[in-house]
């Protein structure tokens, strides 16, 4: 998908995520209605190039929504994380060697919305 890598050579130019780039993710991101394992991996990209940074409080928001919405409205495992999702995660999650303030909100988010968390996951917690 071209226009997301684009979007994040444009993003990442100054190394920050700010309000109106939230607004171009959040456009393209949703444009199908659905975040695809491709965005959710995008994501993943931005947070590990931009975490620790001064990036707008509305990245956080979109980031824990996006993958939060890729994990549970899925047609696998609706409503839960199922065991491959919890390894993709913890992989993503760990994939830059730390976890980050958006990644535990993400967690804690899908610990409160999730019929079903495995333990791999509560336990970064």
């Amino acid at each position: 998908m071209s226009n997301l890598k684009e979007l994040k050579k444009s993003i990442l130019a100054d190394g920050v995520i700010d309000e109106h780039e939230v607004k171009q993710l959040r456009e393209v991101l949703y444009a199908d209605g659905v975040i695809d394992k491709e965005e959710a991996e995008f994501l993943f990209e931005l947070n590990d190039a931009v975490s620790g940074k001064n990036n707008h409080p509305s990245w956080d928001v979109l980031f824990v929504d996006a993958i939060t919405s890729f994990l549970l409205e899925d047609e696998v495992s609706p409503g839960e994380v199922d065991d491959d999702e919890a390894k993709w995660l913890l992989d993503k999650i760990l994939g830059d060697g730390k976890l980050d303030d958006v990644e535990v909100a993400l967690l804690n988010n899908l610990r409160l919305k999730s019929k079903s968390l495995p333990q791999i996951l509560t336990n970064l917690l």
